[in-house]
């Protein structure tokens, strides 16, 4: 707990072993967790830019949250989404706009 680089608030330790619980549990349930997904976004790339959140994000938190998940507020939920390529926020005269499509 001394160590400054790593996180040693309580609530967030306890929240991240919780977290992975229901993280395996959505796993066994829809077989994986982009299974899970799959079940907002119908696996689609969905294109949108200037937004730091979208009813996706809300949708996927309130359902995580639900499930007992925590810190996992729609922001970081759509940031989440965005680096995992099922939100695309890159410009449309950016090089990487369509490389999700590939």
């Amino acid at each position: 707990m001394n160590n400054k680089g790593i996180i040693r608030h309580k609530l967030k330790i306890n929240a991240a072993i919780n977290n992975a619980y229901i993280f395996k549990q959505i796993q066994n349930d829809y077989g994986s967790f982009h299974e899970y997904l799959k079940t907002f976004t119908d696996d689609n790339i969905i294109y949108e830019n200037d937004k730091t959140t979208s009813e996706l994000g809300d949708s996927i938190s309130k359902d995580l949250k639900k499930k007992g998940m925590k810190f996992v507020g729609p922001t970081i939920i759509y940031s989440y989404l965005q680096a995992i390529g099922i939100i695309n926020s890159h410009m449309e005269n950016c090089f990487l706009y369509n490389k999700g499509d590939q």
